[in-house]
């Protein structure tokens, strides 16, 4: 058995696996159900990136979305707004939708972004049919999305497409 020197989430262990139990209303531990460890994740992702941390290298931007959009159900956006050296103000999930798309509206993220004074914005969505592969409508969305935040002087550094099994970047596919 893998010894473990630190059992605390971090981004370089978040893929290793114990087993996770939960205490019951009996006051019994039984194994956790994928739901109850998702939501759990998805809570725990927030200690994954300090408000020190700059999310300026995609495999940690990549791993913080990761951790928060990999096996929901249905699609969801979300917009991690980011001060001028790139740190975390604040993540938001943006648009709950239906398995195969979410609605988002440019002018909510310009918005939010004027309020909370962002410099640069990274934008993510999940495809729970697996595929990473961005969509037109994808496409579209960032180029208006990149547009208007240009307008007001805020950066769109990144579209993240989570999957169960992965991410992509449409800035390395060079769609922004």
């Amino acid at each position: 058995m893998k010894e473990y020197q630190s059992l605390a989430l971090a981004l370089d262990n978040m893929n290793d696996s114990l087993p996770l139990y939960v205490k019951s209303p009996r006051g019994r531990y039984q194994p956790a159900r994928d739901d109850q460890i998702l939501a759990a994740a998805r809570q725990a992702a927030d200690s994954l990136i300090s408000k020190e941390q700059a999310l300026n290298q995609p495999p940690v931007v990549e791993a913080f979305f990761k951790a928060k959009l990999a096996g929901l159900g249905h699609e969801c956006a979300a917009v991690a707004y980011l001060d001028h050296q790139f740190r975390l103000i604040r993540y938001m999930e943006i648009s709950q939708g239906t398995i195969s798309q979410a609605s988002v509206y440019p002018r909510e993220v310009v918005k939010t972004g004027l309020r909370l004074n962002a410099s640069a914005v990274i934008m993510a969505h999940n495809h729970p049919s697996g595929s990473p592969t961005p969509s037109q409508a994808d496409i579209t969305l960032t180029t208006h999305l990149r547009k208007a935040l240009a307008l007001i002087d805020l950066r769109l550094l990144d579209h993240i497409i989570v999957t169960g099994k992965g991410t992509s970047s449409m800035a390395s596919m060079g769609l922004i």
